[in-house]
């Protein structure tokens, strides 16, 4: 989702890299779990956040929109799953005692804040979200890509901007339909999107041991998608 807002609005100002040092280390969120609260629809989440919940909770993508751990909301234009809130406007997988029960296979966004990420022609950097957690004050210091603490980083990097340049590309292609009056082709790469990326098992259903493989298959289907797509456009 594209947020139109200048940094000065959400951070500090300053970007980061992996090996920098920031101030986002919220030591364990003890006795708090606020930003797990009244989210909506806006923890939206990627194929490889499905692939690990799916590993996890050994559910089907379609078993875990029938438990309600996760929902489908239009996102500019595409239909992309989220983790959905629960009757309390709390996030589905907050246990008893407020705490993450699949920290272990927490999504990407969940795993990075209160750092978030901005793009530009040449990659990603991360930036100290303002305002957004209650422990701000007393944050700790700690290098990036400690704080990450995802599956062999350096693919996970070249994945995140690759799947984000993708959503952009189709994004755009759907703004040119429309304006051009083929609207009704716009169900049409929505749901291709959803089929191909989400409903759709990837090959062998790669298990945590394979993290290599399911970031390989992902991008080889990103890639193979941009052709795909162009016969839909």
């Amino acid at each position: 989702m594209l947020r139109e807002v200048t940094m000065e609005d959400i951070s500090d100002g300053r970007t980061y890299e992996l090996n920098d040092m920031v101030k986002c280390d919220t030591g364990e969120c003890k006795d708090c779990h606020k930003c797990c609260t009244g989210m909506g629809s806006s923890v939206i989440i990627d194929p490889f956040d499905v692939w690990r919940l799916k590993n996890e909770l050994k559910l089907s993508f379609e078993e875990l929109l029938q438990k309600k751990y996760i929902e489908l909301n239009m996102v500019d234009g595409l239909i992309l799953p989220n983790l959905k809130m629960n009757e309390k406007d709390a996030c589905s997988f907050l246990d008893e005692n407020g705490r993450c029960s699949i920290h272990k296979a927490r999504p990407g966004i969940c795993r990075i804040f209160p750092l978030g990420r901005v793009y530009d022609e040449k990659g990603f950097k991360y930036f100290v979200q303002k305002g957004q957690c209650l422990k701000e004050k007393s944050l700790a210091k700690i290098k990036v890509k400690k704080w990450i603490d995802t599956y062999e980083l350096a693919k996970n990097q070249d994945y995140v901007l690759k799947w984000h340049m993708f959503i952009r590309s189709v994004g755009d292609k759907m703004i040119k339909l429309r304006d051009s009056g083929r609207g009704e082709m716009l169900n049409d790469m929505a749901m291709y999107v959803l089929n191909e990326f989400f409903v759709k098992n990837f090959a062998d259903e790669v298990t945590d041991y394979d993290v290599n493989r399911i970031y390989d298959t992902i991008t080889d289907r990103i890639d193979a998608a941009y052709e795909n797509i162009k016969t839909l456009a």
